[in-house]
């Protein structure tokens, strides 16, 4: 296991800052929840797939819930784990793994089905290399990677696996490929959405402090 995680920063170290900066840009909460929003609208154009369109909602919403109340369980009450390193989901692990695949296979909806399950497979593999970047950037700990590839991996699975039988969004891929630019009418790429800034807020109100948990506090009580 050693030697794995010494390869791994091997290879991390050898890539330019610059690019695990783009990469984890595309997990930003700013470009994918209106991504998420904009799956909902997609498959709410139909009637046939509004059914679709709610379990998305649910599952999505479902996970969003979960990664939000470990943060702020976190910042708030310092409720996470020093042994494990662990301060809560990686809010952008977590998205890219429930928003991508999906987003993929919606491109590929006009498709067969064996293009239809490559798209969703390459998706996950674009989360995988967001919560690498993650990891390069020291943003998250390995722990917090894991559970929100974990934890976006089985939203986005159990929304395909669910969805499989029912009628599915033909939406030409283009018109997909245009909504996920708009985000970029307000929000220069590369530029993160205020989404910590507004949970260490709303923790703070919440715990009645004037100061959030942080790392440094969780280790220093380890």
């Amino acid at each position: 296991m050693g030697f794995l995680r010494d390869l791994t920063w091997a290879f991390i170290e050898r890539i330019p800052q610059s690019y695990w900066l783009a990469l984890t840009w595309l997990g930003d909460s700013g470009l994918l929840l209106p991504a998420a929003a904009s799956v909902t609208l997609w498959l709410s154009l139909s009637r046939r797939t509004w059914p679709t369109a709610r379990l998305w909602v649910l599952l999505f919403g479902t996970a969003g819930f979960i990664v939000m109340c470990s943060k702020l369980a976190f910042m708030g009450w310092g409720i996470g784990s020093a042994r494990f390193n662990f301060t809560g989901f990686s809010g952008h692990t977590s998205l890219s793994g429930s928003v991508w695949p999906v987003v993929f296979w919606l491109m590929a909806s006009r498709r067969s089905h064996p293009v239809r399950v490559a798209a969703a497979f390459a998706g996950w593999g674009l989360a995988f290399a967001i919560g690498v970047s993650r990891l390069a950037l020291f943003a998250h700990s390995a722990s917090e990677v894991i559970a929100g590839l974990m934890l976006g991996v089985a939203t986005s699975a159990a929304f395909l696996l669910l969805q499989e039988g029912r009628p599915h969004s033909r939406i030409p891929a283009v018109l997909i490929a245009l909504g996920l630019l708009l985000p970029l009418t307000m929000l220069s790429p590369g530029t993160p959405a205020p989404t910590q800034d507004a949970l260490e807020v709303i923790a703070k109100w919440m715990a009645g402090t004037d100061q959030v948990y942080t790392r440094e506090h969780l280790l220093q009580g380890r």
